[in-house]
């Protein structure tokens, strides 16, 4: 799930979102946010669930390492 911070940022930007937005909606602090699409921590298996409900991505597509999302 090297990749999993980059697709967020991405997904986050596709929906016109903040960060502050999304912490919201996810339940984290914006601070967490922003370590996770920078690659300086690690999403936990809960995290990426809700975030694959939000943004209504298979989960496989946000665990691979690919980055590809379709749009």
């Amino acid at each position: 799930m090297k990749r999993f911070g980059e697709k967020l940022h991405l997904l986050r930007q596709r929906r016109g979102l903040t960060t502050r937005q999304l912490a919201g909606q996810l339940q984290i602090s914006n601070a967490q946010i922003s370590r996770i699409e920078n690659g300086l921590r690690q999403a936990t298996a809960d995290l990426v669930l809700k975030a694959a409900l939000l943004f209504d991505v298979p989960l496989e597509q946000l665990m691979k390492d690919e980055l590809d999302l379709d749009e």
